[in-house]
């Protein structure tokens, strides 16, 4: 899985790079075609946005999430994400 970073009005550090990449660790156990994973961290005024777009077999998700912490931001953007594969996953076996 190819994840990239990206950060709008925000310097990508270290530790939120890490965060994420341990956070879709956890999707890549769910579902092993994950071709690519393309994450958006910003932050307007008090707000911290977390939007990521993954690339699957037969799909593309997005999701997006806003707190006023990043790293809490970050964790529900990749729960729901992991719902949207897993209802993925089951439509995909039910076929």
């Amino acid at each position: 899985m190819h994840v990239i970073v990206t950060g709008h009005h925000l310097e990508i550090t270290d530790s939120l790079k890490a965060h994420v990449d341990s956070k879709f660790e956890k999707l890549a156990r769910h579902f092993d075609n994950v071709a690519d994973v393309h994450v958006i961290l910003a932050v307007e005024k008090l707000i911290h946005k977390a939007e990521a777009t993954l690339q699957i077999s037969g799909a593309k998700l997005f999701a997006e999430d806003q707190q006023d912490d990043m790293y809490v931001a970050i964790d529900n953007m990749v729960d729901k994400l992991d719902r949207q594969i897993i209802k993925h996953k089951e439509k995909h076996l039910g076929h």
